[in-house]
């Protein structure tokens, strides 16, 4: 008898343990779970941020004469797309 009682305790014991480092692992996969929402999110940020300052490049180069052809090309089809949208709204509005 005192041989089951022993590996029943063993088991016990292992059980423990793995459910110990189940805990750990799931507390530790939530942490990592905010840390990558946080990076995607700074991530997203980062990018409107570059966005945003090519097309301040985009507009000094325009303003002082110093875009090359395909340059402005591209700067007049965003320009163009803009104004496009601003119709709509206007659009919009004035239902």
């Amino acid at each position: 008898m005192a041989v089951v009682e022993e590996n029943i305790s063993r088991l016990n014991q292992k059980l423990q343990q793995l459910l110990k480092q189940y805990l750990f692992l799931r507390k530790e996969n939530e942490k990592l779970r905010l840390t990558v929402a946080n990076l995607q999110t700074a991530r997203e940020l980062e990018t409107e941020k570059i966005s945003k300052l090519e097309q301040q490049v985009s507009i000094l180069k325009s303003s002082i004469g110093q875009m090359k052809e395909p340059d402005k090309k591209i700067f007049e089809k965003q320009i163009n797309q803009y104004i496009k949208e601003i119709d709509k709204c206007i659009g919009l509005l004035s239902e």
